[in-house]
């Protein structure tokens, strides 16, 4: 275990990390929780009596409420569990004291929840097996939700309880890989079928080259920094709690600000994605589909689809199978292009088309059509975010744009997030920054290497973390934060020449590599266990 580990510190410069919470503190956390969750309590109550989405029985509620509570769970683990990639190098370097840097590092994890597009929170659902999103409301659909989270937090509790910093990211897209296993392997199809392999061959190459890039990029802007700024005091070790020089100070509050706000605008949008597919599974009618879109909006979208219906219609004009649905189904899971696959989706867009322009918007779509036209605008957008990407089908330029278009509106119409869901996952975010950091922070700050963490290393590691979340936001890279924050400790170390301590190396590297195949394993073993006992 780390926590056995001899601190590489002396006790008069490590930071005062015991210092208890006040009374105010305290009924202030407590408040804050209870404000945010009756806020979001009260806006679900609200939707569901405005719309009428009222269910013949109180068990989908009991079930939602227990889902809610279980995703937001996670977040509040997930802002805990990660505090230490923001504040370790500002509490250790005393730039700010333990509880003003999780307190600042908190309300900007708020800020980066509130201020998120939702594009990552729709990505983690494209990940799950479409039969499942397709019958989220179903038994099978809560036990997918309940193993994936259960399994993320239980691993999430382990690493913390031990002081390792694995990353929540690849924790949650293990615990969907392993769900997509096991529900192929239950029904009787090869596991490898469940699991979008592209993706996880891309979270593969993130576990082996993250810890890499942390470690050579901290490692050679250290020396880049010794050899441009000869201030000796930068690299000593600090002396008892003395603050670094300003414009080192500034830049490690910057840093730790910037990857606050970067972590609360990603990985909070995780547990949105999954909490919107718990409220479209439980009450359709209230969150199917954006029933605020405006009426010319809708006109508009009616008439794109009608567009690219006759496009599709004039490249393959051959009838469509009778169970069109389940040919775009069947292709988004297997990723095999048949006869039938445009002539379906046709058929599918032609439905969509004739629903919305029947009713005249989305509010007034029946209830009982609700979940079913969003399940068609579901498959319609998955099937043609693949097909774009298919070499052996070609299509004019006119083709192509309407195809992009649809999607792009059909996405507008079911890819949003409520004001209240925002809320609520950021406070359980920004809330969960702010307790149980002190683990993770000891091994990040203490335990990496053989001496206390100096002005530069700790400005160099925070830098290259920083920059590293705004590279992989840009390019669309699964690059862990953690392992790269981690990592970048122990290469400031190594250029320092201070050593680093192997027990906790060698015990990063399998958490690290353990985090994956651990997850899989969880979330698969619960889901068949939920769906036994649902």
């Amino acid at each position: 275990m780390v926590a056995s580990n001899p601190s590489s510190i002396s006790s008069a410069s490590r930071p005062g990390l015991d210092h208890r919470p006040s009374i105010v503190t305290i009924v202030t956390f407590f408040g804050l929780l209870a404000l945010g969750l009756t806020f979001g309590a009260y806006s679900l109550y609200a939707d569901v009596a405005d719309n009428g989405d009222t269910p013949q029985t109180w068990l989908p509620f009991l079930l939602l409420g227990i889902a809610l509570l279980i995703a937001l769970s996670f977040e509040f683990v997930n802002g805990f569990h990660d505090t230490a990639n923001a504040v370790a190098t500002v509490i250790y370097t005393h730039s700010l004291s333990p509880h003003v840097a999780v307190i600042w590092s908190g309300v900007f994890n708020f800020m980066g929840v509130m201020v998120s597009s939702g594009a990552v929170a729709f990505g983690i659902i494209s990940l799950l097996p479409v039969e499942l999103i397709l019958q989220v409301g179903s038994s099978a659909g809560f036990a997918m939700i309940f193993a994936l989270l259960i399994a993320a937090i239980l691993w999430n509790l382990a690493t913390w309880w031990l002081g390792l910093p694995a990353s929540s990211s690849h924790t949650l897209i293990g615990s969907i890989i392993g769900v997509g296993i096991a529900n192929a392997l239950m029904h009787g199809r090869d596991g490898t079928s469940g699991v979008d392999w592209s993706q996880a061959v891309k979270v593969g190459y993130s576990l082996l080259f993250s810890p890499l890039i942390g470690f050579l990029c901290a490692l050679l802007l250290l020396l880049a920094l010794r050899a441009l700024v000869k201030d000796q005091a930068l690299y000593r070790e600090p002396r008892g709690n003395k603050p670094p020089p300003w414009w080192i100070r500034s830049l490690l509050i910057l840093t730790c600000t910037g990857v606050s706000f970067a972590h609360g605008s990603n990985d909070g949008q995780k547990g949105m994605g999954l909490i919107m597919l718990i409220l479209v599974g439980t009450v359709p009618i209230s969150y199917a589909l954006n029933r605020a879109m405006p009426v010319n909006q809708v006109t508009q979208f009616a008439a794109v689809v009608q567009v690219t219906r006759d496009s599709l219609v004039n490249i393959a004009p051959a009838p469509a199978p009778a169970d069109s649905r389940a040919v775009l189904s069947e292709y988004v899971r297997a990723r095999v292009v048949t006869p039938e696959l445009l002539p379906s989706l046709a058929t599918v867009a032609g439905s969509i088309g004739q629903q919305v322009k029947e009713h005249g918007s989305f509010a007034r779509l029946p209830a009982t059509a609700m979940a079913n036209v969003r399940n068609d605008m579901y498959l319609a957008s998955e099937a043609i975010r693949h097909i774009e990407k298919e070499p052996s089908l070609h299509f004019d330029a006119v083709t192509r744009e309407n195809l992009s278009t649809f999607k792009r509106e059909v996405d507008n119409a079911t890819k949003f997030i409520p004001l209240w869901v925002k809320v609520v996952v950021a406070v359980a975010l920004g809330l969960g920054t702010m307790v149980g950091w002190k683990r993770i922070v000891i091994t990040v700050g203490e335990k990496i290497g053989k001496s206390h963490l100096t002005y530069a290393q700790g400005a160099s590691a925070e830098l290259v973390a920083m920059s590293t979340i705004g590279a992989a936001d840009l390019f669309g890279l699964p690059v862990s934060t953690t392992q790269v924050l981690s990592s970048g400790v122990a290469g400031t170390m190594v250029a320092n020449k201070s050593g680093l301590q192997w027990s906790t190396v060698r015990n990063l590297a399998m958490a690290w590599l353990l985090t994956l195949p651990a997850a899989m394993l969880l979330s698969g073993s619960l889901y068949w266990l939920f769906t036994a006992i649902f």
